[in-house]
């Protein structure tokens, strides 16, 4: 036995195929639309066509006449229950909060409010009953646009809110910044907008709730990344019940980005009607329904301003920005333009200063709050195309802009100067180098000149990025300083049975992250247990140690290390027993692979299954040991993690029909210590199709009457598998000192880096047609009007 083979990983940093999938990809995973419960009630919505209106009238007698149909209830019914909760105001700033209540009362304010809900024996009996409920509306003016929302006479959502404003808040210092273009050689400004997406995952949201009379006790199934603080936003706000009265289970969910966070009004209204009618109710919405009424993401409509000298060192950055929050505010959206957009804007550069200032806005849309990135995409595109406006104005490579501006890796911890948290580790220089390197950049440089000359319009585009990922440090993102209305720790329990066998249950939620795969590899190889050994619990608030859930890369960073030191305090005890078995000094003991010896004595051993053994049988353990290996960890890091890359892009552009073709598409990514590559690339594929198609595609459009014209997937271009490029991928590693495992997260990485990345190529193909900027998506046509405005 040597310490160079004992201490090598057998599973941390290895390709293994994610375990949850073939129970997944066979169809026999269990989401919420799966569950059936005896006695069963189903509803329908009836939701507005008026974006903006005064409800007259309901009148339900059709309906309720309707065989098959047990109630139909409104929001004045409801009138016992609270609103939903804003948990994430925006921090040291008032707020104009204003959030739904379970159905509309008096008033709607966007396209797909529910103002009533039918419950029948079945759904289609519901949805047909639905149809028959009479609605009287008063219509009322409409504003969709966010910059728009705020001119005087615009009409306005609330009372409270005069302008339609929800905030203004602002990082960094403007005196600064003023005087640092006052005396710039060279000033850049543009408008940039972040257009509205719709998260679209593959399964849409629902809830069922079933209530014991008996106990006083609610039992909700839903589809949510968070149950344990569904849990107590539903409790503490909506119902003013104990949270012991609620438990809360998230079963198989079939993909998030975000829109599954929030707590959602069908949670509340299947709550109230099952403890109103004294049967389970479920609800799940349509795909309709999901575009219309559950959050959407992005959209923002920002002024930037970028200067510096004519020899490429960037001195400034002014941003203003307008952000559209929807007709009301979801349960952490004033967070995500504030802290998560306005902090980070600088990106990857030492500018010396920066200035944001965001006003969050209400319009008669649907609520926009967290989509995969989260605030981090918009700063990272709004940073990178002002990045490469700026090297065009010098005249200047725009890889070499970026070289000359990075921050260094002497440089960290490094404050931003916006308000952000110190950045973790960086070295970006590696990263921007491997990905021009596997371009081919200088050939390309030559090859695209000989193109143009043959009349091929060819471009290259580059997109160098930092997020802030592992967002949990409660001291930092509190009421007192960010907002956020609660801690945002992670929690972990790990139990040896007496078996060998381990069990972890973890506050994390698996969406699709391969969490199931990837902390049984770290518990397998910190225990020295094999990996079908370890089994991952979660979703269940009666069963896990209540945790914050699965959102902005923090699942390993925060969650993965909860269990790692639940996993030491294993370890620790695991060692006082063993030198109670083996008669030796507890200073003497080595645990490694799964056993633990005697130092110099390899031979007087015993493994984790003896000990676990040992511990459950309590036959004989030390003076004051407890039996059993149990034990519970909660995580709060001292920082977040800030993952960074460089990703390139190469397009072809036709100038006669505006089409785009996405020739090639290089990610290098620094996502610190990777647990499971393989993984780790999937979650980065994933993320780079959501942003190419942001560049290319998506766009949520409304009307001047607040209708949703891209309301079916007939009229939301979600991208197809041919749609999408063969990726190219590479890392650098820098581990973050953050946490004992190293890692900063990945799931967010690709969103945040590509969107920039294709328009930047499709900017750089059009420069000789004398484009320099357009808004996303570079659709053909907008990329033919580009070309023929010129």
């Amino acid at each position: 036995m040597t310490a160079e083979t004992e201490l090598k990983p057998r599973y941390i940093g290895q390709s293994m195929k994610r375990r949850e999938d073939p129970q997944l990809i066979t169809g026999k995973g269990n989401y919420i639309d799966d569950i059936k419960l005896a006695g069963m009630l189903h509803v329908a919505l009836v939701r507005s066509p008026y974006a903006h209106a005064t409800i007259k009238s309901i009148d339900a007698s059709k309906a309720l006449a309707h065989p098959g149909v047990v109630a139909v209830f409104t929001g004045d019914d409801m009138m016992d229950i609270n609103p939903l909760p804003c948990a994430w105001a925006a921090g040291r700033v008032k707020n104009n909060v204003n959030t739904p209540r379970a159905l509309a009362v008096g008033t709607v304010r966007h396209v797909g409010e529910a103002v009533a809900m039918v419950l029948a024996d079945d759904r289609y009996i519901a949805r047909d009953a639905a149809d028959m409920v009479d609605v009287e509306y008063d219509p009322l003016p409409v504003v969709v646009d966010a910059k728009e929302a705020t001119a005087p006479g615009a009409p306005q959502l609330h009372e409270n809110a005069p302008n339609n404003i929800v905030m203004e808040w602002d990082a960094g210092d403007k005196a600064a910044t003023d005087a640092a273009f006052a005396s710039a050689e060279v000033t850049i400004s543009e408008p940039i907008i972040n257009q509205r997406l719709i998260p679209t995952p593959m399964e849409t949201r629902g809830s069922i709730t079933r209530y014991d009379e008996a106990t006083g006790e609610f039992t909700v199934w839903m589809t949510s990344q968070a149950p344990h603080v569904m849990r107590l936003l539903l409790t503490a706000f909506v119902f003013g019940i104990p949270e012991t009265k609620l438990r809360c289970i998230s079963p198989n969910v079939g993909g998030g980005f975000g829109q599954k966070i929030f707590c959602y009004n069908d949670m509340a209204f299947t709550m109230w009607a099952s403890r109103k009618l004294a049967r389970p109710v479920k609800f799940v919405e349509d795909r309709a329904e999901n575009y219309k009424a559950s959050t959407h993401g992005r959209d923002h409509i920002t002024d930037a301003e970028i200067c510096g000298t004519k020899d490429g060192m960037i001195s400034g950055l002014r941003v203003k920005t307008y952000a559209n929050l929807g007709g009301y505010l979801s349960t952490i959206a004033p967070g995500i333009p504030t802290t998560l957009y306005g902090r980070i804007i600088s990106g990857v550069y030492k500018i010396p200063s920066a200035y944001c200032h965001v006003t969050g806005v209400y319009t008669n849309t649907a609520m926009v709050d967290a989509y995969r990135g989260a605030g981090r995409p918009e700063a990272s595109y709004l940073i990178e195309r002002m990045i490469d406006r700026f090297a065009t104005e010098i005249g200047m490579d725009p890889a070499e802009v970026r070289r000359k501006n990075f921050i260094q890796p002497e440089d960290f911890p490094y404050q931003n100067g916006l308000g952000m948290l110190p950045y973790d580790s960086g070295n970006y220089e590696p990263a921007l180098n491997k990905a021009l390197e596997m371009a081919g950049y200088a050939d390309f440089r030559k090859a695209q000149a000989e193109a143009r000359a043959n009349g091929t319009y060819l471009g290259i585009g580059i997109s160098s990025y930092v997020e802030v990922c592992g967002v949990a440090p409660s001291a930092w993102i509190g009421l007192a300083g960010e907002g956020w209305g609660a801690g945002l720790f992670e929690s972990a329990n790990v139990r040896v049975h007496l078996t060998g066998k381990v069990a972890v249950t973890t506050g994390s939620l698996p969406h699709g992250q391969g969490l199931e795969t990837t902390f049984a590899q770290v518990v397998a190889d910190e225990l020295g247990v094999p990996y079908d050994d370890v089994q991952i619990q979660w979703g269940d608030t009666q069963g896990t140690p209540f945790g914050y859930g699965t959102y902005g890369s923090r699942s390993l960073t925060v969650g993965g290390t909860a269990i790692k030191k639940s996993v030491d305090k294993i370890k620790e005890k695991a060692k006082k027993l063993a030198a109670h078995m083996l008669e030796a000094n507890e200073a003497d003991i080595v645990f490694e692979n799964g056993t633990a010896y005697v130092k110099g004595s390899p031979d007087k051993v015993k493994t984790i299954g003896e000990i676990a053994l040992q511990a459950s049988v309590a036959y004989s353990l030390p003076e004051g040991m407890e039996p059993f290996l149990d034990e519970t960890s909660y995580y709060d890091p001292p920082n977040c993690t800030f993952p960074f890359g460089t990703h390139i892009s190469i397009v072809e552009v036709d100038p006669d029909t505006g089409m785009v073709d996405l020739k090639r598409y290089i990610a290098v990514d620094d996502c610190g210590n990777q647990i499971n590559p393989l993984v780790v690339e999937g979650q980065i594929h994933g993320g780079i199709v959501q942003g190419i198609a942001q560049a290319l595609y998506e766009r949520a459009v409304y009307n001047e009457d607040g209708q949703l014209l891209s309301g079916t997937l007939m009229d939301y271009a979600i991208p197809t598998a041919e749609m999408s490029p063969h990726i190219e991928t590479d890392h650098t590693v820098t581990p973050s000192p953050v946490n004992p495992l190293g890692v900063k997260g990945a799931g967010e990485a690709g969103t945040i880096a590509s969107a920039q990345c294709v328009m930047n190529a499709v900017i750089d193909a059009l420069s000789p047609f004398g484009v320099k900027h357009m808004q996303m998506p570079a659709s053909p046509e907008r990329v033919w009007k580009a070309v023929h405005s010129k």
